[in-house]
């Protein structure tokens, strides 16, 4: 069988710490869940920042700069930084850390969407923080920006530091918006796209979703034009990441998609999610890549090649 990358996405944006104790939130407890994550077998860490007093979304390379060189120190994973942050971000915010870093990888979003998560705030009576609640209760009224100028820009900006990308694709219309930068050039083979079901403003999570999403993508593409993953947020996340991995897909796991391990119990890390999809691999007779063999699949510049 072909190895499958796994990516853990440790931290994210949209949930908010009193959904989870486990959600790591200060650079200490990031990188300590993610060197966990790649310990238990994740090749790819995808990375967000938080600010460390009370766990809301940032942009702040000087945050990021407290816990990416620790994680390079102790892992060989590859180090997969966020350019889309918050919906309540700009795009110059979202993309400070990768300018300033040149990772590996980063992130970036397909389109524009409504980005929404409101429906949380509902099973929530009391929050740890202030922020919190007016900030999921408003995501009904979120977009998450990215115009095709945008889009150009990010890769325009990133092109020099060598650094390819996780290539989000919430809906349908996000590969097709994939497929204009490949035509136009700014997208190159082979690329790594990853299908996102579940989130609220996307596509839903549904079999055929996913069926018609790779199908798609291979009539775009070409079937030896790219490499695809699927997530899946909350409770869809293990059995559609086990539908992917039969179909031939990549995964990727993390609290940043689901804070769950199993149906009504929280998740006690990233690693115990990464461990989980692990045996499933393991018992469907997949192995999971490592950090080199992932960086061979995607053609990365490599881990010496980054600043932090």
């Amino acid at each position: 069988m072909a190895k499958v990358i796994i990516s853990c996405a440790v931290t994210g944006s949209a949930h908010t710490p009193t959904m989870s104790d486990a959600l790591p939130v200060t650079p200490e407890e990031i990188a300590g869940q993610s060197i966990a994550a790649a310990e238990a077998g994740a090749a790819i860490l995808h990375l967000h920042a938080r600010v460390p007093e009370d766990g809301r979304p940032t942009g702040d390379p000087d945050v990021y700069a407290r816990f990416l060189p620790v994680i390079r120190q102790r892992t060989d994973a590859v180090i997969n930084i966020t350019t889309g942050g918050a919906a309540t971000m700009t795009v110059a915010d979202r993309l400070a850390a990768a300018v300033r870093f040149r990772p590996e990888m980063c992130s970036l979003n397909m389109g524009s969407l409504n980005f929404a998560f409101f429906p949380a705030a509902k099973r929530i009576a009391t929050w740890k923080h202030d922020w919190e609640r007016d900030y999921v209760v408003n995501s009904d009224d979120y977009i998450f920006r990215n115009t095709f100028r945008d889009i150009a820009t990010i890769l325009e900006t990133l092109a020099d530091a060598g650094t390819r990308f996780e290539h989000e694709c919430y809906d349908v219309g996000h590969l097709y918006n994939l497929a204009h930068f490949v035509d136009r050039g700014l997208v190159k083979p082979p690329f790594f796209v990853q299908m996102i079901f579940g989130i609220l403003g996307g596509i839903g999570p549904d079999l055929q979703n996913l069926v018609f999403m790779k199908e798609t993508a291979d009539r775009l593409f070409g079937r030896d034009s790219f490499q695809w993953s699927v997530l899946a947020a909350g409770r869809h996340q293990m059995p559609f990441l086990t539908q992917a991995a039969l179909l031939g897909g990549h995964v990727r796991v993390g609290l940043e998609d689901s804070l769950f391990i199993e149906r009504g119990k929280l998740a006690a890390s990233n690693a115990q999610q990464v461990g989980k999809i692990v045996r499933i691999l393991t018992e469907m007779g997949h192995e999971p890549a490592t950090p080199a063999e992932a960086r061979e699949i995607l053609r990365l510049k490599g881990g010496d090649r980054v600043e932090f």
